[in-house]
């Protein structure tokens, strides 16, 4: 049994907009930029099938309505009307262009900005944000309104990123390149993964129930996925990290060769997933 809610938890950082004032999409990461889109698909994947399995095991199927923040190019809302058969998925993001390159029955794109006052697209069965709120000042103030989107006896699920070179891991080129790139993108747009092990304390604030948590950390392997998803990252933030002084061009090009090498021997950055459910009216 789950009692009260938790007091709120503070974390640093959690409400102001921790440096830089731009925002994800523009002072880095423009959809507009040649291979963009082919980025965010890397991303996916190396985290698509476990999102879907757990989206899944919730009992995202037939006849569920489902809200996908972010949803980037779209690959978890197809998967989602593909393979798990729910009925409709409205698919939000401030830039459509990618949804709209791969349209498919029962997907519907929505250009909108979900920290926007007016945000009110309905209630559904299933509201699903991944690798959004981490970049997003509002984000509790985001968390609580998504939690009032999910209908009775519907579920919120939410994942973002976990990092984790800490001050033990091995001073690798991998390592010195991921800690400038956290700095250099929290002093630019404001991406701060440090209050992201807050995640089920805040749902459960917004009062949802059966709340829980699961972390995936994909392997770097030569080649893989996820190690082509950051070299790619590093190359399109390679500014905003060569001016947090962290590291400079030589060190990136080091890092990024390190990261196909056989020699590389290091963590990516989990992916943290928690979900809760709106208690049945």
């Amino acid at each position: 049994m789950y009692g009260p809610p938790p007091d709120p938890v503070v974390t640093p950082g959690a409400d102001d907009d921790g440096g830089g004032g731009g925002r994800y999409g523009e002072a880095v990461f423009p959809p507009e930029r040649a291979g963009e889109g082919e980025r965010i698909d890397l991303g996916a994947l190396a985290y698509d099938d476990v999102t879907l399995a757990r989206l899944t095991a919730l009992g995202a199927g037939p006849g569920w309505r489902c809200l996908d923040v972010g949803a980037g190019t779209g690959t978890v809302s197809r998967r989602l009307l593909l393979e798990a058969g729910v009925e409709r998925v409205l698919a939000v993001d401030r830039d459509v262009r990618f949804l709209a390159e791969r349209p498919v029955p029962g997907l519907d794109p929505l250009e909108a900005d979900v920290t926007a006052p007016d945000f009110s697209p309905g209630r559904f069965r299933l509201v699903h944000a991944r690798f959004v709120l981490m970049h997003l000042p509002e984000r509790e103030r985001v968390v609580a309104r998504l939690a009032e989107l999910v209908e009775p006896g519907g579920w919120l699920v939410l994942s973002d990123a976990v990092d984790l070179t800490s001050e033990v891991a091995p001073g690798t080129p991998y390592t010195r390149a991921m800690r400038a790139m956290w700095r250099g993108l929290r002093e630019t747009i404001g991406t701060d993964v440090s209050w992201v092990p807050a995640y089920p304390a805040l749902l459960r604030a917004a009062g949802l129930a059966g709340v829980a948590a699961e972390i995936h950390v994909p392997p770097l392997v030569p080649g893989s996925p996820i190690s082509r998803f950051w070299a790619d990252t590093w190359e399109r933030s390679r500014a905003a990290m060569v001016a947090t002084g962290l590291v400079d061009d030589a060190a990136l090009d080091e890092a990024v060769r390190y990261l196909g090498a056989e020699e590389c021997a290091a963590l990516s950055a989990g992916m943290l997933t928690v979900w809760g459910r709106r208690p049945p009216s």
